[in-house]
């Protein structure tokens, strides 16, 4: 599924046991480097706890999951290369990618072959790869990884992914400057929903699996969950979710457990479509849920990565602001 981030992909790997990468035809070409501010040897620490020295700013980016894509775009660096560049076209509209960026295969099993071909001189990645590829990518460019999420504290780990990968392209203001128009959106946000402040909520996005829909509500761990309750919502959503992403998962009987809220959910039209209109819109639960016999549900527009970064994030609360102030 092209919404699953990266560390529902490397499970999968590693339950196959796949070590090596993906395809081996190299990718050729790519998009020329992307100028860069001239600086120096620049040290980084990555989310491995590694110590990575680039001798210089990087410009010929390879890009492995669409957070770290969304990064390096929206900091003024186009990559060379990226992993899923049709998958990132679709969920990621905040940064589009320039045509001449060439896909490097799937998120979680890229091919080595075609990274080494576009002779990068900086690998991004979010949590695990198979480490024979990593020790394979490593073996010609510095590789940096990010964490895709973070619990504990998801606004501030997407800062810190910003600010980290801001440094490795020597775009240290850019970074800051992205954070502040965040903090600055997310402030005006709440102002304009004060009249709603403490309205509970639901955010989710589902899927068909098997001919049954599945839903992820997404917790006060997501970066989306946390975004919302910025603007001073409350989660109705208390059920605990995974470790890394803040993602719930249940079926629609699970939604009855919540009683009165406001929903909001994401999906794709272009990626599975709308199983809450499509698959659920006759069914007898759904129907009888608070929120829809009141009208308080809001599909929120495609396109907007609710794992990504800053600018996802504001584009985020532009529409929920929207919806919020329509209901």
């Amino acid at each position: 599924m092209s919404r699953v981030p990266l560390i529902v992909l490397t499970c999968v790997l590693a339950l196959l046991g796949l070590t090596a990468c993906g395809t081996t035809e190299p990718a050729g070409g790519g998009a020329p480097p992307s100028a860069a501010p001239a600086g120096g040897e620049v040290t980084l620490t990555d989310a491995r706890g590694r110590q990575v020295t680039l001798p210089r700013p990087a410009t010929r980016v390879v890009t492995l999951e669409w957070n770290a894509t969304e990064h390096v775009v929206s900091l003024g660096v186009m990559p060379v290369g990226a992993a899923d560049t049709a998958g990132y076209a679709n969920w990621v509209k905040a940064a589009p990618l320039d045509p001449s960026v060439r896909d490097v295969g799937v998120r979680g099993e890229p091919s080595v072959d075609a990274i080494a071909a576009l002779q990068p001189d900086l690998v991004v990645a979010t949590d695990e790869l198979p480490e024979g590829a990593v020790t394979q990518m490593e073996s010609f460019a510095p590789v940096v990884f990010v964490p895709g999420g973070a619990v504990a504290d998801p606004i501030g780990q997407m800062k810190r992914n910003t600010e980290l990968i801001g440094r490795a392209l020597g775009r240290d203001a850019e970074a800051t400057a992205q954070i502040q128009q965040f903090d600055a959106r997310l402030a005006e946000g709440r102002t304009q929903l004060a009249g709603r402040a403490g309205q509970r909520f639901v955010f989710a996005d589902g899927y068909v699996e098997g001919g049954q829909v599945s839903i992820r509500p997404f917790t006060d761990g997501s970066l989306i969950g946390a975004v919302t309750t910025g603007l001073g919502l409350t989660n109705a959503w208390t059920e605990p979710g995974d470790a890394t992403y803040g993602l719930g998962q249940t079926d629609v009987e699970g939604l009855t457990r919540v009683g009165d809220a406001t929903f909001l959910y994401i999906v794709n039209d272009a990626d599975g479509g709308d199983p809450f209109r499509n698959e659920l819109g006759a069914n007898a639960v759904w129907q009888s849920l608070p929120w829809v016999r009141t009208n308080q549900v809001d599909r929120l527009p495609d396109g907007i990565w609710v794992f990504g970064g800053p600018v996802s994030m504001q584009r985020y609360v532009d529409a929920a602001v929207a919806a919020l102030n329509q209901a």
